[in-house]
């Protein structure tokens, strides 16, 4: 049984990211290797932009020149991505393909990791990691998507809005 699936970087050229991505998913999906290449991305990002004084959203690729692929790396798989028009290599020396840290996934956003939160708005908690460390507040909001919670604390003989990560709180039983 091949191991593990890592994430990958495939260097593409210039405006040829969807179509390599495109191009790779068919030939997974004709040839039945689900098992080797189990995901292909190209990340993007929803920007507001402003032409002839209208706002508009436009999709904008965060890595130009480059697709992320999740799969096992094996000769064949290698050699299907490798061989995709419009596809120069992978990203490491020499095109050796280096996978990408689980840090490195983390931070791109591209595996969304569900998080268990014991509490809701109007629950107070108490802040178990960061410089507020000890404190103790009332959550206002939370946003299990961005894995953002939002606490007021009360700082100074003040209210104060304190953004944290879902897992620097936990809830006072």
């Amino acid at each position: 049984m091949p191991e593990e699936a890592k994430w990958y970087v495939i260097h593409t050229y210039s405006g040829y990211e969807n179509k390599v991505a495109s191009n790779l998913a068919k030939t997974v999906e004709n040839r039945q290797l689900h098992d080797l290449i189990q995901q292909v991305l190209v990340p993007t990002e929803t920007v507001k932009e402003i032409k002839d004084d209208k706002e508009r959203e436009v999709e904008r690729k965060i890595f130009p020149g480059y697709v992320l692929v999740k799969m096992v790396l094996t000769d064949e798989s290698w050699y299907i991505v490798r061989n995709i028009r419009g596809c120069t290599g992978f990203v490491g020396p020499s095109s050796k393909p280096i996978p990408l840290t689980p840090n490195e996934v983390a931070r791109l956003g591209v595996e969304k990791k569900e998080v268990k939160v014991s509490y809701g708005v109007g629950d107070s908690v108490k802040i178990i990691a960061g410089p507020l460390e000890g404190f103790v507040g009332v959550v206002s909001e939370v946003d299990k998507e961005k894995n953002r919670v939002r606490v007021t604390v009360s700082m100074f003989g003040r209210e104060t809005p304190v953004e944290l990560e879902l897992n620097q709180a936990e809830s006072i039983e």
